[in-house]
């Protein structure tokens, strides 16, 4: 397995590709606050009408990956002549794991399929897969739902996995139709991990240590993503080694995401151009916090129009109350 971007018998623990979050600062945030053991890109997309593959600011995203944990680049895409391009820009760039994306179930662009479409054709798939391992030189893992509108077809997808030589498969058990409704099924993951020889990674609905140890456990899945509970909680890759108490009370929780966003904001403000862009898109990360006890503070970070004012409630978020200002 030394073809893997990750190394140790312990299960492995990755941060998931989340488009518009993901950036490389808050990578480095969490990497700094948790270490994760490998981190992913936002999908970067791969335009098969243009000369140039990849756009220009996600070719600075990637060669300014300066951490120390592992970076795994995940295309999404369509035509196997341009994603093989895009691979090979992508290693010249310096990051040799890359991952296709066959899940996200808004994938359709104006010239093909893209992300989980692309399981509706699975023998076109498969020339699309073998065409991009050959372009590939270190580890290429796919990222896929279980099926398209079935969940019984990614036992129709494992053999054309296994038979194109991915490295390891990240599985999140809904449908492509499903979207993200209803509770992701790790029945079917326990299942795929008995039935491949592959590293199988488990993603989906993974919000605390003790969903994440049963899942584990339950599964024999070789690691786990962590995609909206890693941002409701950064701490919790930290968590699920046990190296931090797997619950805490609400005070301690408010100082944990008050030092997480205090951190965050100014990473984003030397990122994002100007400090409205910056708010807007720590705002995008307060989205994804769903304790139900901490959302009125929330709500009022959200509604401030004005970094300063955005800073001033984060203090009143910390100290649990705060007069409207």
């Amino acid at each position: 397995m030394s073809n893997l971007p990750w190394s140790g018998e312990k299960p492995v623990l990755m941060l998931a590709p989340m488009q518009g979050l993901t950036n490389r600062a808050l990578r480095a945030c969490i990497i700094d606050r948790a270490a994760p053991d490998v981190v992913f890109t936002e999908f970067v997309r791969v335009m098969a009408g243009a000369k140039k593959r990849i756009s220009r600011a996600d070719l600075n995203e990637i060669k300014n990956h300066h951490c120390s944990v592992p970076l795994v680049v995940q295309l999404i895409g369509h035509g196997a002549e341009a994603l093989a391009d895009a691979a090979r820009v992508v290693q010249d760039a310096g990051v040799d794991s890359l991952n296709l994306n066959l899940g996200c179930p808004y994938g359709r662009m104006t010239t093909g399929a893209t992300g989980g479409v692309l399981l509706r054709e699975p023998e076109k798939l498969s020339e699309l897969l073998h065409s991009l391992r050959k372009a590939v030189r270190g580890s290429f893992s796919v990222k896929c739902r279980v099926g398209y509108d079935d969940p019984e077809q990614i036992f129709q997808l494992l053999p054309i996995y296994e038979d194109v030589g991915i490295d390891f498969l990240v599985l999140h058990p809904r449908t492509v139709e499903q979207k993200y409704q209803g509770e992701a099924d790790h029945e079917i993951t326990a299942k795929v991990v008995s039935r491949t020889r592959l590293p199988v990674i488990a993603n989906g609905d993974i919000n605390t240590s003790a969903q994440g140890q049963k899942i584990l456990f339950a599964t024999g899945a070789a690691g786990l993503m962590l995609g909206r509970g890693a941002l409701a909680d950064p701490l919790l890759f930290r968590r699920l080694r046990g190296e931090l108490p797997a619950e805490v009370d609400y005070s301690q929780r408010r100082r944990e995401l008050f030092q997480f966003l205090d951190d965050l904001l100014p990473r984003y403000q030397e990122l994002f151009c100007g400090d409205r862009q910056a708010l807007m898109k720590m705002k995008d990360v307060l989205n994804f916090i769903p304790d139900e006890e901490l959302q009125h503070d929330l709500r009022r970070m959200k509604r401030a129009k004005e970094i300063e004012l955005f800073r001033q409630r984060m203090l009143s978020f910390l100290q649990g109350y705060g007069a409207e200002k």
